[in-house]
């Protein structure tokens, strides 16, 4: 076998013939780490959520979508525009996570809005989205939504 063919037809990723310099403990070939990354996977529903020759935001409108809900919600709690605008622009960023994961159960392909499996990324904006709203509702003062049981796990907590 010559220098740079592959050990075995078809396998790109086949350790090249030994050298001394190459040998392990056992004297075997030792298989080296790829030295540049050609290539990806593409998490599951990652494609295009709209055709190819769409422009490129009609593509990623799901991505879109929540960030545009997100960055409203961080506009509203900015600007202060009325009372209790830190709440609502809280709900709002949350409410967008929580989007994400609706979108990312419900269309077969949503762009650059799948960063990891499915299954992982619906768990993840799920979660974030429902505590960043649990905590809005819950913020003080006057909060809108009062769970007596996590009152007292706070008043333990702080006294």
């Amino acid at each position: 076998m010559t220098s740079g063919t592959p050990e075995a037809p078809g396998n790109p990723d086949a350790a090249e013939p030994a050298d001394a310099a190459d040998t392990g403990v056992k004297g075997g070939p030792r298989r080296r780490p790829p030295t540049v990354t050609t290539d990806t996977a593409r998490p599951e529903g990652g494609g295009r959520a709209a055709p190819g020759d769409a422009p490129a935001p009609a593509r990623q409108w799901p991505l879109l979508t929540v960030l545009v809900l997100a960055g409203l919600g961080l506009l509203v709690v900015g600007t202060d525009p009325f009372p209790q605008a830190f709440r609502v622009g809280a709900i709002l960023v949350g409410a967008a996570l929580l989007t994400g994961a609706a979108m990312r159960r419900m269309l077969p392909s949503v762009g650059m809005l799948a960063v990891r499996s499915r299954f992982t990324d619906m768990i993840t904006y799920g979660v974030m989205g429902g505590l960043i709203v649990l905590l809005a509702l819950m913020v003080q003062p006057s909060p809108w939504l009062r769970i007596p049981f996590l009152e007292d796990v706070l008043h333990l907590t702080v006294t």
